[in-house]
């Protein structure tokens, strides 16, 4: 596999190499739920789940969550969390890439998969979480701004890699989602010294 392998996500969560873990919910999350975005009943999953502070979030504010990693211990500290506060969800050990919901859902909440993933893979990727979705769903991305100075050159750094604006047009394309007019806010990450952009696409 080209990029990350399992066995580097395991490493990165066994030793602690988390430096965008915010110890707490992206706060753009909270800014969804206060606005309707995300509603109590929706079906919702995280693709990439991690430590697991947005899937206890998700289960506290109501929703069906389904937590999604290929990392088990990453898995594993998600439970912990859900453990500590009684809250209930569905941890998958799976391949983003492979895995597939029994039925469609409502939400999809990206933040850390897509730039987790090599480039390669990305249109991979974009057509699992189209198929993920019921029409008229809502895919909550948060595209991480990573541009660095090699690129320039050709090369291709991460991970997180960086998620352009007109990279992410072209991987979600109007004819399949409809996008918001910009401009998009902006969530700094202070761990990792980047900003995300926060998108909220309809499925066509």
């Amino acid at each position: 596999m080209t990029g990350p392998t399992r066995d580097f996500w395991k490493e990165r969560f066994a030793t602690g190499t988390t430096p965008w873990n915010r110890g707490e919910p992206n706060p753009q999350l909270a800014q969804w739920i206060a606005a309707g975005t995300l509603a109590p009943g929706h079906a919702v999953i995280v693709p990439g789940c991690g430590h697991g502070w947005e899937v206890a979030a998700l289960a506290r504010a109501g929703m069906h969550v389904t937590g999604i990693d290929f990392a088990a211990n990453a898995l594993e500290l998600c439970g912990r969390i859900l453990e500590r506060e009684s809250l209930g969800a569905q941890l998958v050990d799976a391949d983003v890439l492979h895995w597939r919901p029994e039925a469609p859902v409502d939400v999809i909440f990206e933040q850390t998969c897509l730039c987790a993933l090599y480039p390669d893979f990305w249109q991979r990727y974009a057509a699992q979480l189209h198929a993920w979705l019921k029409p008229g769903g809502k895919l909550l991305a948060l595209f991480l701004q990573a541009l660095r100075a090699e690129a320039a050159h050709g090369f291709i750094d991460g991970p997180p890699y960086h998620c352009d604006i007109n990279a992410m047009r072209a991987l979600f394309p109007a004819t399949q989602w409809e996008w918001p007019k910009p401009p998009y806010p902006q969530v700094v990450n202070t761990g990792i010294e980047r900003t995300e952009l926060a998108v909220v696409l309809i499925r066509k």
